[in-house]
């Protein structure tokens, strides 16, 4: 069966027929979308909106000369609404993005805050030994002999102090 004839059958409820039609355009219709949509799940939606689109309103085509042109023209149009919905999804992740980076933000002054009220409860010099090990990571050694203390005090000190402060954290 030539084009036409499969168009005509297709007007009068002929779902074969249609499905020919549509497996001699498919690789095209594909292909203008992944190009149009540069995704390929994207590119499949497009595709099957569109040909549930053509198989729905095939009775309207009025010159079966211009299928080709009418299924492409449906395709525009199931393309322009991806692209639109691409572009809501991208806003929104952009917009989660940022709610989750400001969320992360938050979270790390929140535990900003409670790490200095931790060390807060510390005494001066132990709060030294901490900041010096954790923050400079310096050795018990190096911090000695900035502190004046022995290694084996500021060993001991830290360990204190870090235990003090996973109590105090929880």
């Amino acid at each position: 069966m030539d084009e036409k004839s499969l168009i005509n059958a297709a007007q009068n409820g002929d779902a074969d027929a249609f499905c020919t039609l549509y497996s001699a355009y498919k690789n095209r219709l594909y292909s203008y979308a992944f190009f149009k949509l540069q995704n390929r799940e994207d590119a499949e939606d497009a595709v099957q909106n569109c040909v549930l689109s053509a198989f729905e309103q095939i009775g309207q085509l009025k010159n079966a000369e211009a299928f080709s042109t009418w299924i492409f023209r449906i395709l525009y149009c199931a393309c322009a609404a991806a692209t639109k919905e691409q572009m809501r999804r991208r806003t929104e992740e952009s917009i989660e993005s940022a709610a989750n980076l400001i969320a992360q933000n938050d979270m790390q002054f929140v535990l900003r805050q409670e790490l200095l009220s931790a060390l807060s409860q510390l005494k001066e010099q132990d709060r030294n030994i901490v900041l010096l090990s954790a923050v400079g990571g310096l050795k018990s050694h190096e911090i000695a002999q900035i502190t004046g203390l022995s290694a084996g005090n500021v060993r001991q000190r830290l360990s204190r102090s870090l235990a003090k402060m996973k109590k105090i954290l929880g």
